[in-house]
């Protein structure tokens, strides 16, 4: 850890971003950028946020970027590419972004490699177990027969969710959870060293947590939408980044 950052000072996270064209006033350009809550979440829980837009990916430049962070916030995004799990895409699969699955697949192997403290949320979560050698459902309602799980035109659905008895999780938001669920996709098969750690009333998975590590968790709801409510998994993430520091 830099020698700059002193255990007196706030831990800084890094949170992934999107890259695509976005038009802002006059302009239509290929951009970076993240919803506020994410930012808001983090400083909310005493954090300072850097956000971590997709680019050219090596294993060098992941370890140099972490360098300067003390935990790592995977956020949503498109449906990570299907090749990276040795399948085909449905008709519902998003284009592939795969200049954004490179990027967070390159960080997602450096930070594990550290033992970083980093949350996962939604498309996160799915990063997270593809990396670990896991599949995905590709479309729930093919599963479910319904929607509720991206009802569409940005509207979340509230959703309980029955949490793992001594997980995590468990510590965190206790035996049940409720939140807001925006994702037409899945974890199926679970990847190698991660346990399930909550799932819906439909058994759909809605999260996992990384076996024998110090603070990995991966949550398919997002709680950046209610933090303002409930912060419990960012101040989670930002207490564990700090112990995280001060004990280097």
């Amino acid at each position: 850890m830099s020698a700059v950052l002193s255990a007196s000072k706030q831990p800084v996270i890094g949170i992934t971003t999107y890259r695509q064209q976005a038009k802002t006033g006059v302009w239509d350009v290929d951009a970076a950028f993240l919803h506020s809550g994410y930012i808001e979440s983090v400083t909310r829980a005493g954090g300072i946020a850097v956000l971590l837009p997709p680019q050219p990916a090596t294993i060098d430049i992941a370890e140099q970027v972490l360098d300067g962070l003390d935990g790592v916030l995977f956020a949503g995004g498109r449906d990570v590419d299907p090749a990276r799990y040795h399948s085909t895409p449905s008709e519902f699969t998003d284009q592939p972004d795969t200049r954004r699955d490179e990027w967070e697949f390159a960080l997602v192997n450096a930070a594990l490699r550290r033992e970083m403290p980093i949350l996962f949320i939604c498309r996160g979560a799915q990063v997270l177990n593809v990396y670990r050698g896991g599949t995905l459902i590709q479309h729930l309602p093919d599963v479910v027969g319904n929607t509720e799980y991206q009802r569409g035109k940005a509207e979340f659905t509230e959703m309980s969710m029955t949490v793992a008895p001594g997980s995590m999780l468990e510590t965190i938001v206790g035996s049940t959870v409720t939140g807001l669920v925006y994702h037409h996709q899945a974890i199926d098969a679970v990847g190698s060293g991660l346990t399930v750690t909550a799932r819906s009333d439909d058994d759909i998975i809605e999260a996992v947590e990384i076996d024998d590590y110090p603070f990995g968790v991966a949550v398919q709801w997002h709680p950046e939408v209610t933090s303002d409510t409930d912060a419990r998994l960012f101040d989670a993430l930002v207490t564990a980044a700090r112990t995280d520091r001060s004990n280097a």
